[in-house]
């Protein structure tokens, strides 16, 4: 990956250019796993762990939910970025309007749909009755906040393929803490459990929505172009957002398929060992969401650059945002290995979920360098919308490797979980590098020569 990219050495601009991008993207991506710390801090200090337990168990229900259809961000972003580098905005208004009508139609589906979906999710995570109730009361909550969550995604995307990455820090700065002020309220202050958590983030949600819209109303008046309302109406006027978020779809599927075996892995072993792992599993999404900082500014820029056919542009920001998300692992990797206990405690005063989560803490600690790659990779694919490599090296990832180093580590108890889990991404950064290695090579990106 690297030795395409000697030639085309970052100059101050395209530092200053990721950073622009990048900064505003980290903080906000930050503010979505301290979400889930506060989640995780206001369960752990109350008295029993079912209720930690059931935010664990009813959370990860719809990230797997809401993550499915993730492509609802990442596909209008790699199309949107390549119409503003095309200086299409025709384009980047239809992408907007379709994908919001998209995202619509599966919001209410999903919750017309929630009771079903809610009783399979809860029986295939193998948990404790107890923790299945709470997790229940939990998850028909937050249903209710499903067109309105991928709504927000695809508004996320939209802002970012228009390189504007303030937007999303306002919006999702905002659901956090609106989500964070009524959790403490509902729970502290009306005695609620885990429902009070549930209407909180349904509440916050929907107040995101109306503010994204808003700031969409305003930059709408700064573009060109003109919005044709009979692009919503025909099928093959979608044929370019389904033929990539197809792609992404599948792609997706088998990420949060991963995620959700691990947590239903882990509820396999007890309530104190599942528990133990959502600590930790918040964690790993402040880890992947610092680092997507760099990818999200990756996407962006590099589809601008492929919009404008500008070879040097694409990989001067190729080898910027490489050299600045190694970095950021190597920083997040130091401060988990410092202060990785201190955060935990921070987090339950439940002895047996701490001791637990400290004698697993080694693999987020090294998780940072394994994963970096992937997540740059990715950035780049979605940028450029090579999202049928995302899916195929998934599959990969999957199939030949994280479910065969768990079968075989089984005996490894959860030390073999997170081997596998470890061993997952690992497989994505050199499935990806060495796809990213073949299309420099045959120079497969749609650039201009130079």
């Amino acid at each position: 990956m690297f030795s395409s990219l000697i030639r085309y050495r970052p100059d101050r601009a395209s530092h200053q250019r990721v950073w622009q991008l990048a900064w505003p993207m980290m903080l906000s991506n930050i503010t979505v796993p301290l979400l889930g710390l506060v989640d995780t801090a206001v369960m752990g200090h109350l008295p029993e762990p079912r209720y930690l337990a059931a935010i664990a168990v009813g959370g990860v229900i719809f990230t797997s939910i809401y993550w499915t259809f993730g492509f609802l961000r990442m596909g209008t972003t790699g199309l949107v970025a390549q119409a503003h580098g095309r200086d299409d905005g025709s384009g980047i208004r239809r992408y907007l309007g379709q994908s919001l009508l998209i995202a619509s139609v599966i919001g209410i589906l999903i919750w017309l749909l929630r009771g079903p979906l809610i009783e399979l999710a809860l029986q295939l995570t193998g948990a404790a009755p107890d923790v299945i109730d709470e997790a229940r009361r939990y998850a028909l909550i937050r249903a209710w906040g499903a067109p309105a969550v991928l709504c927000n995604f695809v508004l996320l995307g939209w802002f970012v393929g228009n390189q504007n990455t303030r937007i999303p820090l306002l919006l999702l700065t905002l659901t956090n803490v609106i989500n964070i002020v009524l959790n403490l309220l509902f729970v502290f202050g009306l005695g609620m459990r885990t429902e009070g958590v549930a209407l909180g983030t349904v509440i916050a949600e929907y107040a995101s929505l109306l503010m994204g819209l808003w700031f969409c109303r305003k930059l709408l008046l700064n573009l060109s172009g003109e919005f044709k309302a009979k692009a919503l109406l025909y099928w093959h006027d979608y044929a370019e957002l389904f033929h990539v978020n197809r792609y992404l779809f599948v792609r997706t599927l088998l990420l949060l398929f991963c995620f959700a075996f691990f947590t239903a892995q882990g509820a396999r072993m007890g309530t104190d060992v599942v528990a133990a792992n959502a600590v930790l599993l918040n964690f790993l999404m402040l880890i992947s969401h610092a680092l997507d900082g760099f990818a999200h500014a990756t996407e962006a820029l590099a589809g601008r650059a492929l919009g404008r056919k500008k070879k040097r542009d694409f990989y001067q920001i190729i080898l910027t945002a490489t050299l600045w998300s190694l970095i950021s692992a190597m920083l997040i990797t130091l401060f988990f290995a410092i202060a990785g206990e201190t955060v935990i405690s921070w987090l339950t005063s439940i002895n047996e979920v701490r001791a637990i989560a400290g004698q697993y803490l080694p693999w987020l600690v090294a998780l940072p360098l394994l994963a970096v790659w992937s997540y740059l990779l990715d950035g780049i694919f979605i940028g450029t919308t090579q999202v049928k490599v995302m899916q195929n090296t998934m599959i990969i990832s999957v199939i030949l490797v994280f479910l065969p180093v768990w079968w075989l580590t089984q005996g490894m108890g959860n030390h073999g979980l997170w081997l596998a889990f470890s061993s997952f991404f690992i497989a994505r950064s050199l499935t990806g590098g060495w796809v990213y290695w073949r299309l420099t090579q045959q120079n497969r990106w749609g650039l201009a020569p130079e």
